[in-house]
């Protein structure tokens, strides 16, 4: 993988991150049981996004 590839894989795992703490923030913050719940499938998509961004830098370093 180039430098500029691990870069990109750096931005997307830090915008994960992002991502994760805003909808985690709103979550905490809510009352509607359903939004709640929708908001909580979101937050495991993107957990699982930045899981596989983070193995793909863990097999590029071996």
């Amino acid at each position: 993988m180039t430098q500029k590839e691990l870069l990109y894989v750096e931005d997307a795992i830090g915008h994960e991150q992002n991502v994760s703490a805003i909808v985690s923030d709103a979550i905490s913050k809510l009352e509607d049981k359903t939004l709640k719940t929708f908001l909580k499938s979101e937050l495991k998509k993107h957990q699982a996004i930045e899981a596989k961004l983070m193995n793909l830098l863990e097999s590029e370093a071996k």
